[in-house]
């Protein structure tokens, strides 16, 4: 799984790292370790990948970390660890946002299944969060009649209405709508749309 993005493991037990960190790196994960919640905040942020943690911990448990994640807008996805007495713990980290919890003592491959998930999961809000901003981008470099004109046709109006709507002709309203289509770098009318409603969804 080579240029796999990292896994943060978050816990307080040092054996628990290091198996943990072998485990990762025998699948090809690059991984960091921190020893305790307050350590990995302090860490420099990543971007994408993982949160592997432990749910109970001195300082700050799993539960304050992921409050604090989503405080700060951190959407990559956390696994929460437990123990067996610990499971009401995990379904509360669920609540929080938690992806995933698995129970001590666990099977490697299982692990390693939901830091796949989590890994894929976490990938693909990387990707839409990126083509949203560029959707915005796209948007914000329109011209005030271009975005009208945009609004419109996310608006299902035709061109005759949108010409008489915003008090121009039929073929003004073509030839924006095809300066629109150009900026957005849209292959169709559909895809136009399905653009627009990524960065404003009530339309």
């Amino acid at each position: 799984m080579s240029g796999e993005v990292p896994v943060d493991v978050v816990d307080d037990d040092l054996a628990v790292r290091q198996s943990l960190a072998f485990l990762f790196a025998s699948d090809g994960i690059p991984v960091r370790l921190h020893d305790s919640a307050t350590a990995f905040l302090a860490a420099p942020p990543q971007a994408a990948g993982c949160i592997v943690t432990d749910v109970r911990m001195p300082g700050l448990d799993g539960i304050e970390l992921l409050r604090r994640l989503k405080a700060q807008g951190d959407g990559r996805p956390v696994i929460v660890m437990t123990g067996h007495a610990d499971v009401p713990l995990a379904v509360a980290a669920m609540r929080e946002g938690a992806f995933d919890f698995i129970e001590k003592p666990f099977d490697d491959e299982v692990l390693l299944a939901a830091v796949r998930a989590a890994l894929d999961s976490g990938r693909r809000a990387a990707e839409r969060h990126a083509a949203v901003a560029e959707t915005g981008r796209r948007i914000a470099a329109l011209s005030e009649r271009e975005r009208q004109v945009l609004d419109e046709l996310m608006a299902g109006s035709p061109n005759k209405v949108i010409a008489q709507a915003l008090g121009i002709s039929p073929r003004t309203v073509e030839i924006y709508r095809a300066n629109v289509m150009a900026k957005m770098q849209a292959g169709s009318l559909a895809e136009l749309v399905r653009m627009a409603l990524m960065v404003r969804p009530g339309g």
